[in-house]
């Protein structure tokens, strides 16, 4: 399952801190981006552009030439879908048995490869299989759109054009070196690439040559895979042989404002608190700095997230996509299935868009009003919490918004 199917996010050198250069292609697309028939002129720029950074005319012609725009990848741009679905949702439907099962399997069939890893890089089996199974269901389901098409189309619209212009500059890249040929480039609509769906830069930047054959093959080498993707979780801070997540219990006289990323206690701190340990977990050393999240609010699951747990938001910065595959991988490192709380309720999409209105209304700034529980909608759910003297766990409920609705 590609990232970007799921929310326009992705992890790591992020396409939201990247830059279009001044060039001839730019200059194309910001002048006739709207309009379909100015695709073959930019294309040409980018042509030239990419012959004056070093590109060989044999790639340039084997990428490029022939590429017409693809109206099909703009619709599915512009009618992409919200990623509203709650943590137990999300998850009940992707950590399903089978991928634990084939998970699991996997880890034994590679264990080799993951010892080397682990030796080389720090990153556990787990945590890897993890990504790969809810990226593309282990190398099942790749995508079949060609890339360049999508990238080139993408790059040239007039809506993230910065956006994608360097993840086609790098797929040009992938291959001149030789990594990839033009004709194999083929995933989902945004452009994503191989087993663990890495960008184009990420390909050109992490990618690494494992089983010794002198490519980097993210498609059919599946060393080349695991190694790349722990290649790219150090490169966004991983470290080796410490904790990434634990599901806890919390008591009832919890402060629920302690809830929330941006505050870390050592875990002992959190222990004189009362948070222990869910049966089956471990909890990491008691000096570790750890933050206790609720991603359903006080009558939800709860956990314990270690500064591994960064790199899965570096990941994909959907906050309930990287909980998911931080969950996943404690299950595969043989965690029991998560607890269901107390009786936890999730608004529905309408709902939750009625809430982000009525919370920026109230001058709580929520962010984008997309009906997704993001960074920005926990943290003015849990000021109007504070405001109405609530209990101020970060998530929105029927209480909240019925508070909101009568203007309490």
């Amino acid at each position: 399952m590609s990232v970007l199917e799921v929310v326009m996010r992705k992890a790591g050198l992020r396409l939201l801190t990247m830059f279009l250069l001044a060039t001839a292609s730019g200059a194309a697309s910001a002048a006739s981006c709207n309009d379909p028939s100015g695709f073959p002129a930019w294309l040409d720029g980018v042509k030239r552009e990419a012959a004056a950074s070093g590109i060989s005319a044999a790639t340039i012609s084997s990428a490029l030439d022939g590429l017409t725009f693809a109206p099909d990848v703009i619709k599915k741009d512009r009618a992409q879908s919200v990623f509203a679905q709650s943590f137990l949702q999300f998850s009940d439907r992707m950590v399903a048995k089978y991928r634990l099962q084939q998970g699991a399997a996997l880890i034994k069939k590679y264990g080799n490869v993951f010892a080397r890893i682990q030796k080389d890089y720090g990153v556990p089996a787990p945590v890897i299989v993890g990504f790969w199974g809810l990226e593309t269901d282990f190398g099942a389901n790749l995508g079949d759109m060609p890339t360049l098409r999508s990238l080139a189309t993408l790059a040239y619209d007039c809506r993230r054009p910065q956006l994608f212009h360097d993840q086609l500059m790098a797929a040009l890249a992938v291959i001149e070196r030789g990594d990839l040929a033009a004709a194999q480039m083929k995933g989902p609509w945004a452009g994503e690439l191989g087993q663990v769906q890495f960008l184009a830069t990420h390909y050109r930047d992490f990618a690494v040559d494992y089983d010794g054959d002198g490519r980097r093959d993210l498609i059919n080498s599946v060393p080349d895979v695991l190694a790349s993707a722990a290649n790219l979780l150090v490169h966004e801070g991983w470290q080796a042989n410490q904790p990434w997540l634990t599901e806890v219990r919390v008591p009832a006289t919890m402060d629920w404002k302690e809830a929330d990323l941006s505050i870390q206690k050592p875990v002992s701190t959190w222990q004189q608190l009362g948070v222990v340990a869910a049966p089956g977990s471990k909890l990491g050393p008691a000096g570790m700095p750890a933050a206790l999240i609720l991603p359903m609010g006080r009558k939800g699951p709860a956990f314990l997230a270690y500064p591994n747990f960064n790199v899965y938001l570096e990941w994909n910065q959907s906050f309930v996509y990287a909980l998911t595959a931080a969950y996943f991988a404690t299950r595969l490192a043989g965690a029991p299935p998560v607890g269901r709380g107390s009786g936890a309720e999730s608004l529905s999409y309408k709902e939750t868009i009625e809430l982000q209105k009525l919370l920026d209304a109230r001058g709580h700034d929520v962010g984008k009003v997309d009906g997704m529980i993001g960074v920005g909608t926990r943290a003015a759910t849990k000021a109007m919490q504070i405001e109405l003297g609530m209990p101020a766990d970060s998530y929105p409920d029927a209480e909240l918004l019925a508070r909101l609705r009568a203007g309490n």
